[in-house]
């Protein structure tokens, strides 16, 4: 079994939910606090130990890979000042991993957007992570645990999931599938929002995958889907009809940072989980009469 050192990131995404901000940065380069979403997917990549990272990018947006190149400029003036915690913090994102830039010249789909990344990753596994999607954890990473996964099956595709509540799950690709002896979900599709009384599980996949290299020969030969697009969910479906596929349940608290209530969300629990902004946050939330909620 291959190991997996290299994630693919899409991150093409023209971001008009984020309009007017995104008329000219990157909404991957939102900030919770003072990190960027694109920083915290590509640190969890690097804590679960991959090495290289495939940043799938549409044009225009090419302001994803400068944040991980050295500024040279910015450098030397703060060692010239002495400042060695801003200077720790500017070289950070340097060091995570290698990134490369791949552009999807043409937006024709998710699955699409994993496809053009083919010849970058070549005949190896993969990870893949949204550029957008984050999880928030005192354990371990959302990828650590679908590597995990993959190595205690001894190989095959790993599919991220959470539980959602059957009203929500309109809103999710929801899998289909059975567990197997070891407990392991044995995931046989993925049904793209489904009406409540028709999904086959709560299990919504979300947050990302781990793919046998395969996974570009479905994509390749896949007919557009629904919009003529190339959806991924379709790709999975056809990819568990003939290799294994298995599902991976996450914890920690997930946010569609690709969504304006789901950044917020996401933005106020970052500050709050900081020893420096925390009590501020938490004072000027009690002024506004939130109130913590009382623990069990």
């Amino acid at each position: 079994m291959k190991p997996v050192r290299t994630a693919v990131i899409p991150a093409g995404g023209l971001g008009t939910r984020f309009l007017p901000f995104s008329r000219a940065v990157p909404k991957e380069l939102l900030p919770l606090v003072d990190t960027p979403v694109i920083d915290l997917v590509v640190s969890e990549c690097a804590a679960a130990g991959i090495e290289r990272i495939v940043l799938v990018v549409g044009p225009g947006k090419e302001a994803l890979a400068a944040y991980f190149r050295p500024n040279d400029r910015l450098s030397a003036r703060l060692v010239a000042e002495g400042r060695t915690a801003e200077l720790a913090a500017l070289r950070r994102p340097e060091g995570l991993a290698h990134v490369e830039v791949v552009v999807q010249e043409e937006a024709r789909g998710n699955g699409h957007a994993v496809l053009v990344a083919r010849e970058a990753v070549g005949d190896e596994p993969f990870a893949l992570l949204w550029g957008d999607d984050i999880i928030m954890s005192a354990g371990e990473p959302a990828l650590t645990t679908l590597l995990r996964t993959r190595a205690r099956r001894g190989g095959g595709s790993v599919v991220g999931a959470v539980r959602v509540p059957r009203e929500a799950v309109s809103r999710y690709g929801i899998l289909v599938g059975e567990p197997d002896d070891l407990g392991d979900l044995r995931v046989s599709g993925i049904v793209e929002k489904p009406e409540a009384g028709a999904a086959p599980s709560d299990l919504a996949q979300v947050h990302g995958y781990v793919f046998e290299p395969e996974i570009f020969e479905v994509l390749a030969s896949q007919p557009p889907g629904r919009g003529g697009e190339i959806w991924l969910s379709d790709a999975v479906t056809r990819l568990a009809a003939r290799s294994l596929v298995w599902g991976a349940l996450l914890g920690g608290t997930r946010y569609d940072a690709g969504d304006r209530a789901g950044y917020a969300a996401a933005f106020v629990d970052a500050a709050l989980g900081r020893e420096d902004t925390a009590p501020a946050v938490r004072e000027a939330l009690r002024a506004m009469g939130w109130q913590p909620p009382k623990l069990p």
